[in-house]
């Protein structure tokens, strides 16, 4: 199957983004948590959260338009603070709902029955249900101009998980964890360890 531009924008919009959205293959995806600046919290599921960098520790994820979800952004612009919350396989169907449109004055924490966790007087919320989870600060958000997206970049200011699940050189076992990894825009898939391998060198 050869797919070029003029065929592509032919296609039905909802065909043609599971077509552009799962070209990508798998990704992570998380519940990003956040508060608004009347203290209602938000939960919101990401599937497009990426690793820039370890020294300063930045991860960065993309916001759709405003229009399509203006709440994280919004939140995160007001208190300079969010949490990152790993997707467990027991609850995907909760973390999907998230994705719906609620109302600004709605918490999804409530709507779709996770609770809320404040860790070490951090001010945004944790999902407690989840194993692996991370506060940020905000450090830039970047408009893509092409799409009207946001490239929100943050550093990581705490990291909570069980002991366990972490290697004697510093690797997070997210699969020991249940973690869930994406694929498209509805696909939830479980994952397993196929190997680790050393750094690797020119011989």
């Amino acid at each position: 199957m050869l797919i070029l531009p003029e065929e592509l924008n032919t296609y039905d919009r909802f065909y043609r983004a599971n077509l552009i959205n799962s070209l990508s293959g798998f990704k992570s995806v998380s519940l990003i948590g956040t508060k608004n600046e009347d203290g209602v919290s938000n939960l919101a599921v990401f599937s497009n959260i990426v690793h820039l960098g370890a020294d300063p520790a930045l991860i960065g994820f993309v916001n759709r338009p405003l229009e399509a979800a203006p709440h994280t952004i919004k939140n995160i612009e007001t208190d300079g603070v969010y949490t990152i919350n790993h997707v467990h396989s027991s609850w995907v169907a909760q973390a999907h709902q998230t994705s719906a449109k609620y109302p600004e004055g709605v918490s999804e924490f409530t709507a779709c029955g996770f609770t809320e966790e404040y860790l070490n007087d951090f001010a945004a919320p944790f999902v407690k249900e989840s194993v692996i989870k991370y506060g940020m600060q905000l450090k830039e958000i970047i408009p893509i101009k092409h799409n009207n997206t946001f490239f929100v970049i943050g550093e990581v200011v705490m990291i909570h998980f069980p002991e366990e699940l972490i290697a004697t050189d510093g690797f997070i076992e997210a699969d020991k964890a249940g973690s869930v990894c994406s694929l498209g825009i509805d696909g939830y898939y479980s994952t397993e360890l196929i190997t680790r391998l050393p750094y690797a060198k020119v011989k």
